[in-house]
């Protein structure tokens, strides 16, 4: 949805524009000569600024990856790293049978059209073509997260079995020094063993599956083999971001870190032709004779820019996304005129606040046994659904309740079954998670009500009506289990269904849960061509847009593990390409 701005803005952006118009002119005299001149300038070292930066260098052009933080890899490194591109060859070869026509029918329908058609149209025909791309041009292979259920399968086109794929395991020695660069992942790998994104979901359920058993002990061989040979397992976003910086290295791109955007330069007609940044300390132009690709990561950590966009209570607090995402990207191509979408929006998901940071709550919701209520006590919300829905469906109910507070609800029978965050079945949780109040417990359904804060009799009215649910094998309320991506993160072992599971067994604990995200997946509007738009649909010269600095191909939905990456990859590439094919020298 298209985000207008008011005249206050526009005033001052002009007058932003005007000071950086001056600052750049002092710094273009002969004494304030450019540091060098490149063909493209990438903002942003995540999964879109180096394909992007990767896709231009492997056409002929001299590019750099100039990124604000001492790491690369941003958000990337600290993902999971599914990646949904639809009908790639890494599906093909998999056996995963699919058509061009089921793959539009899919995302039309998930995304309706507040996506122009040819956005999605560019992303589902590029995507395959960068999957190839990448495979040929750096030391990466992935695999394919069989069975992790597209979002919304029982949509036309949707995949109840999948199509996301993965890094498979990445030999960090590949990359020498430049290893010690890599930002370090959001959760860290349990010691020992070597997983995967798409086999998570069964260490889980490694204490009481066979299945589970068997994959945690392949991790583990998988870990011995690697130490044995002296390499470095990575997977997930630790190999992905690893993986591109090998081939950034391989097609002699440098990423300069420690360099944060300050602004954009232009020439005389108002192409983009170069960056001011400031390098060491030093204010430093460089030039860019093609173009610049802004993939600098959304504005999570900006609060000014959340208060101002986006549905309150909002807080820089409960995201998982790096630290150095403020919006610099999207805040400089606004000066340049561009205009912005889907500023309200995020790649949501439900939040544990724990006191070293928010834990984001993906098994554990959908896990049997668990429910999510909300401050009067009651259950508002399919607890597996997708989590982008799972927040919007808390804000919507804030609406009539006042308060965004909602707990998951779980009782003994739960902690002794499955793994949480790090803590093992049977296990005490840390006691630092009860100081914090993010944690309650009592024996008594009753009593963990009143630790809440909740009205006991609606908390014992709603797990009781739960528990008939669970008996019988459907949720006549909220509908938990009817897709089958409901059952991704459960318990094969419970029956009736592998989703449902009384509570009824003490002591009972209550999680607090905020409304997180991953980051922002609102930005600058982009065209088919990853090309920053104005608000009149006119092309600013030179600027290009990728990854969570434009708007979201997904507009306000999520289609399936890695509707972040995927896109940001694919636009990416699209931009370095279109530099090569389309722009004009300056």
């Amino acid at each position: 949805m298209p985000v207008s701005r008011s005249r206050r803005q526009v005033l001052q952006g002009a007058a932003s524009a005007a000071l950086t118009t001056s600052v750049m002119g002092s710094l273009s005299t002969p004494a304030q000569a450019a540091e060098d001149t490149f063909d493209v300038i990438v903002i942003g070292s995540g999964a879109a600024g180096m394909t992007a930066a990767l896709s231009a260098a492997k056409r002929g052009l001299r590019a750099v990856v100039i990124e604000k933080a001492n790491k690369f890899g941003g958000s990337t490194a600290r993902s999971g790293a599914g990646i949904w591109i639809r009908n790639n060859e890494v599906l093909r070869q998999a056996g995963v049978t699919d058509t061009p026509e089921q793959a539009a029918a899919y995302l039309d329908a998930v995304v309706g059209p507040i996506v122009p058609a040819e956005r999605k149209a560019a992303y589902l025909q590029q995507g395959p073509a960068m999957i190839s791309f990448i495979l040929r041009n750096t030391p990466m292979r992935f695999r394919w997260m069989e069975g992790y259920s597209d979002y919304y399968p029982e949509l036309p086109g949707g995949k109840p079995n999948g199509a996301s794929i993965e890094p498979d395991q990445f030999d960090g020695r590949l990359l020498g020094k430049e290893l010690a660069n890599l930002n370090p992942p959001y959760l860290a790998t349990p010691p020992g063993v070597v997983i995967f994104g798409g086999e998570y979901k069964w260490l889980n359920l490694a204490a009481v599956s066979a299945k589970g058993a068997l994959v945690a002990a392949n991790a583990v061989a998988r870990y011995v083999e690697a130490k044995l040979k002296g390499e470095i397992p990575l997977t997930m976003g630790q190999a992905l971001a690893a993986g591109l910086r090998a081939g950034l290295l391989q097609a002699n791109v440098p990423v300069w870190l420690n360099t944060p955007l300050i602004d954009l330069q232009f020439d005389h007609n108002g192409r983009v032709n170069g960056v001011l940044v400031s390098k060491n300390g030093t204010p430093t132009l460089i030039q860019a004779t093609r173009g610049v690709v802004m993939a600098a990561g959304g504005f999570e950590h900006n609060l000014k820019m959340r208060l101002e966009y986006q549905q309150h209570p909002i807080t820089t607090d409960w995201t998982v996304g790096t630290k150095t995402n403020t919006g610099d990207g999207i805040l400089a191509g606004q000066r340049a005129g561009g205009a912005l979408d889907l500023m309200d929006d995020a790649w949501w998901g439900p939040v544990i606040p724990l006191p070293d940071g928010p834990y984001f709550v993906l098994a554990e919701r959908t896990l049997p046994g668990s429910i999510m209520v909300n401050s009067q006590g009651k259950r508002f919300v399919n607890e597996a659904a997708p989590y982008t829905d799972f927040v919007h469906t808390t804000y919507l109910q804030s609406l009539v309740s006042q308060d965004i507070t909602a707990w998951m609800v779980v009782d003994q029978r739960f902690r002794n079954r499955y793994l949480f965050k790090e803590t093992l079945p049977f296990l005490p949780l840390p006691q630092s998670w009860y100081d914090a109040g993010v944690v309650v417990k009592d024996l008594t359904l009753e009593g963990l009500a009143a630790k809440m804060g909740v009205p006991p009799a609606a908390l014992r009215n709603t797990v009781q009506r739960f528990n008939g649910f669970a008996d019988a094998g459907k949720d006549l309320d909220f509908h938990r289990g009817d897709s089958a991506y409901d059952h991704y993160y459960t318990d094969p072992a419970v029956r009736p269904s592998s989703s449902l599971a009384a509570l009824r067994y003490a002591p009972f604990y209550a999680f607090k849960i905020r409304p997180g995200d991953l980051g922002t997946k609102g930005g600058l509007r982009t065209d088919a061509r990853a090309r920053v738009l104005r608000d009149d649909g006119s092309v600013i010269e030179g600027l290009y847009a990728a990854g969570n600095n434009s708007a979201s191909v997904m507009g306000h939905s999520y289609a399936g593990a890695g509707s972040t990456i995927g896109p940001a990859m694919t636009f990416g590439y699209i931009a370095g390409n279109d530099l090569a094919d389309n722009s004009t020298s300056v």
